[in-house]
């Protein structure tokens, strides 16, 4: 058997492991960077052997954290994602495609990177209303109720 072959075989089911143990049993095993540098593989493999490739490798999923315990509710603006960017090249990328889709002026805030955290808060008249994870960056979890016991969360804010 064709050894490159095998070792797309050994990252499609070590990467199906992986995304079951983080995206269903919230139990990874491997960090980001490691679960990364093995799916950058196999995209790297299946571009250089297309007749390797498979409409169901899990390098044709979009990952998104969503639990169907919640309910799920769409964003009033969608929430990009920096994808997995490790250094300047990257950066300037994703840049250059935020860019691309925004017609006004864009500002950077930037802070180290925490899974699970990326949350849309939507006050209105200075209230909280809404709490919508990052999900796909298109649709979200609700998690409205359990954000309202993070003490640091304002439940109001001044009307502006």
């Amino acid at each position: 058997m064709d050894p490159v072959y095998q070792r797309i075989e050994f990252l499609k089911n070590e990467l199906n492991v992986h995304n079951h143990r983080y995206y269903v049993l919230n139990q990874p095993t491997i960090s980001d960077f490691q679960y990364d540098a093995l799916m950058k593989e196999l995209i790297d493999l299946e571009k250089a052997y297309p007749e390797f490739a498979d409409p169901l490798s899990p390098s044709q999923r979009v990952g998104d954290d969503r639990n169907q315990e919640f309910v799920q509710r769409e964003h009033r603006v969608a929430m990009y994602s920096l994808g997995n960017t490790y250094n300047r090249e990257e950066l300037i990328d994703f840049d250059i495609r935020i860019r691309k889709g925004i017609a006004e002026p864009v500002e950077y805030a930037c802070e180290l990177k925490y899974d699970g955290v990326a949350i849309s808060l939507t006050y209105e008249n200075g209230r909280l209303v809404r709490a919508i994870t990052r999900g796909d960056g298109e649709r979200g979890d609700d998690v409205t109720a359990n954000v309202k016991t993070i003490r640091s969360i304002p439940l109001t804010i001044a009307p502006g």
